[in-house]
């Protein structure tokens, strides 16, 4: 399946550390975060991957066609969009699902979250489906309530209560009807679609026990450096 990829953020948190490039080519020791993103997506069987670009895309090409060039044994196809104006991570999606006319199921993920692996497990689950996973503090992310047959019952909030709980780990695999219908305006995945298809008890979960970061902000994003310095994460 197709893999979307959400890259088209300002990365506003993050530039108090990284100022000079877009998020996903944020450096971690001496390589684009992007760079270990491609390595970890193809080795998990990703061939086919459309980037949703807009701040500061030509940079995000550029380095993608180079990446390409040098692993074109590997026959990956790759395509962009760049967006004149963001039309948020709901509309980016419906966006290339009517521009590429795409019919079948697909996976997205968000270009700064890591995730050891999780497309086979959603690939094998019921569509629409979220992967989630745990973490001791959700009151950056908001939380997903999930029902004893593993579908998604609703989702909570970003609050101040530093809990523990389940998040949505940013990876989906969705279903391009859900999308047909898109009026063309600005909308968001999470905030629009997810809730839409949780509500009328349509959305599965796949729980991963997997290493996940999100680097947006300067702690995490430090966290992850520190992860591939230690060897936690391959640097192959």
């Amino acid at each position: 399946m197709q893999l979307l990829v959400l890259a088209g953020g300002f990365g506003t948190r993050l530039k108090p550390v990284v100022s000079s490039v877009p998020k996903p080519l944020a450096p971690i020791m001496g390589r684009p975060f992007l760079n270990f993103q491609m390595e970890n997506w193809t080795s998990q069987g990703i061939t086919d991957f459309i980037f949703l670009l807009h701040y500061e895309a030509k940079k995000i090409i550029d380095f993608i066609e180079i990446w390409q060039q040098e692993n074109q044994s590997r026959n990956i196809n790759v395509r962009f969009i760049v967006e004149d104006k963001p039309l948020g991570t709901g509309g980016s999606i419906a966006n290339a699902v009517n521009k590429f006319k795409i019919r079948s199921r697909f996976f997205v993920s968000n270009a700064d979250t890591w995730l050891d692996s999780g497309f086979s497990l959603l690939s094998e689950s019921p569509s629409p489906s979220i992967a989630v996973t745990m973490v001791d503090n959700v009151s950056r992310y908001g939380s997903v309530i999930i029902g004893e047959d593993n579908y998604v019952k609703s989702f909570a909030e970003k609050s101040t209560n530093q809990v523990p709980g389940t998040i949505n780990a940013g990876i989906s695999c969705l279903d391009s009807e859900i999308f047909i219908s898109w009026d063309g305006k600005a909308c968001s995945l999470e905030r629009d679609y997810l809730p839409q298809l949780a509500k009328k008890g349509n959305l599965y979960s796949v729980c991963l026990d997997e290493n996940f970061i999100d680097i947006g902000i300067p702690e995490d994003y430090d966290r992850f450096c520190k992860w591939v310095e230690k060897d936690k994460i391959s640097t192959s």
